[in-house]
């Protein structure tokens, strides 16, 4: 990532998309962009899961988790298996699992909280929709920047700088 996302909220202004500040880092990237591939569940994890056993060359996978913090949406087998294929981050909007081992992965990782509790697959969930993650809307292929200082939306077809 070339430019910070301090400096993308300056050069876009109000067309740059801001998540409120709730993430916390987890994974062993604290930077990361790529192009967002969306997907909404609500404690379980099974399009995570199939989403990230994909090649994501470029992309972050970008998660409406409902919010819940009664059990994680990513853990580190899933997490292993984005780094092998490519993935450049993952935002989830509730809680991730394994964190020791989270932070060695080469992989932006940014999630509310932490907790040992696995979801369960019940094969629900939606892929490739719009969403609306802390107070963003969100859609397939726009660009996600996130850093130190957060995480900003732009529109896809969007420049980075």
């Amino acid at each position: 990532m070339s430019a910070t996302t301090c400096d993308l909220s300056d050069k876009h202004g109000d067309a740059a998309g801001v998540l409120a500040p709730v993430f916390r880092d987890f994974g062993g990237r604290k930077r990361f962009t790529g192009h967002a591939v969306t997907v909404k569940c609500f404690e379980d994890n099974s399009r995570v899961k199939e989403l990230l056993a994909t090649p994501g060359h470029g992309k972050v996978l970008v998660v409406d988790g409902g919010g819940s913090l009664r059990c994680a949406l990513l853990g580190d087998m899933i997490a292993k298996d984005a780094v092998a294929n490519g993935w450049n981050g993952v935002i989830v909007y509730g809680c991730v699992r394994d964190t020791a081992i989270l932070a060695t992965l080469d992989i932006g990782i940014k999630a509310l909280a932490a907790i040992p509790k696995r979801s369960t697959r019940r094969g629900e969930g939606s892929a490739h929709i719009s969403i609306d993650l802390a107070g963003t809307q969100v859609s397939e292929n726009d660009l996600i920047c996130a850093d130190e200082d957060g995480v900003i939306v732009l529109a896809a077809g969007a420049s980075e700088v």
